[in-house]
């Protein structure tokens, strides 16, 4: 949503005060010149980020038309899931979460929570954890690198769609000079016509060099940015969890382990103590 009206905000005003102190908007409409901008920049990224990344960039994009999942219910959930999985195993053992985790979509425990439940990348982080920690005889700070470096493949294989969109974004200002220098010797090759003839297609050119750097900064760029906070948003889930069961499996209790958790979000989604024991104990009701 956001993105879009800051699209509408900054047409608005861009065109807007050049239409108000005489700027003719038909002069900026130049077909040629935009396939020579868009075409050179997306010629370039397909070369450079071609197959796998290619295809992550094209799913990655419809997201920055979408809000964020990661909220604050969201994590009350998850840690609502947390604590209701790590008390089953303090009560009745290790052994008892070994259905849930097998088949964690035929675990009552998380079919409560169906906004983690459909979220696979987050359910397969903490059930492949909690199989170390059933079947496994790794120690806290062996489970502990392992998470480190999961986590810094997921951010690394997620930031493919942000890099390829920045390159694409650093391109189109260089593109647009092409473009002008094209008009240039397009012009160039013209000198016969009358000089208001020349005038349009010195104008035409120059607009070439205009287009290339308001799509770069204007439109291209800041979805790269976009991409860049949903990437941390995401690595910030499985740091959440990391915390909580390695507190957990350092001894802790599970409402402490939780504790950990959320100390572990930003403020903005992170709940009150009070706010998550409340919720926690309505969801055990459930």
């Amino acid at each position: 949503m956001f993105v879009v009206v800051g699209y509408i905000f900054m047409v608005v005003c861009i065109f807007g005060a050049y239409a108000a102190h005489g700027g003719h908007l038909g002069v900026l409409w130049q077909p040629s010149e935009i396939v020579i901008i868009f075409g050179g920049g997306l010629g370039a990224m397909i070369v450079a980020y071609g197959g796998t990344p290619l295809k992550a960039v094209i799913k990655a994009l419809p997201s920055v038309f979408k809000g964020s999942k990661f909220n604050k219910k969201f994590y009350m959930d998850l840690f609502a899931l947390m604590f209701e999985v790590l008390s089953k195993v303090r009560k009745e053992g290790l052994m008892s979460i070994e259905g849930d985790v097998e088949d964690p979509h035929s675990s009552p425990l998380f079919s409560k929570y169906p906004a983690i439940a459909h979220d696979h990348h987050v359910v397969e982080f903490i059930t492949d954890y909690l199989r170390l920690m059933v079947g496994g005889n790794l120690n806290a700070f062996e489970i502990e690198n392992l998470m480190d470096v999961e986590i810094e493949t997921h951010h690394h294989e997620a930031e493919m769609p942000v890099n390829a969109i920045t390159k694409l974004a650093d391109g189109l200002p260089a593109f647009g000079i092409v473009a002008a220098v094209m008009g240039v010797v397009h012009t160039m090759g013209s000198l016969h016509l009358p000089p208001s003839a020349l005038g349009q297609l010195i104008g035409a050119a120059l607009v070439g060099t205009f287009m290339g750097i308001l799509l770069a900064y204007g439109f291209v760029g800041p979805l790269a940015t976009v991409l860049e906070i949903k990437v941390a948003e995401s690595t910030r889930v499985f740091q959440t969890v990391k915390v909580t069961l390695l507190a957990s499996l350092n001894g802790y209790a599970p409402q402490v382990a939780v504790e950990f958790g959320r100390k572990a979000l930003e403020s903005v989604h992170r709940p009150t103590f009070q706010e998550l024991e409340q919720y926690v104990k309505e969801a055990k009701s459930r």
